[in-house]
């Protein structure tokens, strides 16, 4: 699947992910993580493994948002609700791509 995560498209799969972080210690998750197999990474660390990318050039919102159309249980920050609003399609296709449009 493709996924744009610091303006660069990436063809992600499930599988590529799960061999990405094969071996891959993970770190203390003090915030947002992503569970891959039975660990439980910061959203950070596994952005910066699949992208190869340093951790300031991406966005957790941007890697949990692929991670979660990739299929993996994402979790967020305790007692951080997630603002529910109604999108359009022009706003959601936006904000897939990241970069979000006003209307």
């Amino acid at each position: 699947m493709r996924c744009v995560i610091a303006r660069f498209p990436f063809d992600l799969t499930k599988s590529g992910v799960l061999e990405a972080m094969k071996g891959v210690k993970p770190e203390q998750a003090a915030g947002e993580c992503v569970i891959i197999g039975r660990r439980t990474y910061p959203v950070k660390q596994v952005g910066q493994v699949i992208t190869r990318q340093d951790r300031r050039d991406f966005s957790a919102g941007e890697v949990i948002r692929a991670m979660t159309r990739l299929g993996f249980t994402c979790r967020g920050l305790p007692g951080a609700a997630a603002p529910t609003r109604d999108l359009s399609p022009l706003q959601e296709a936006s904000d897939m791509l990241g970069h979000p449009v006003t209307v």
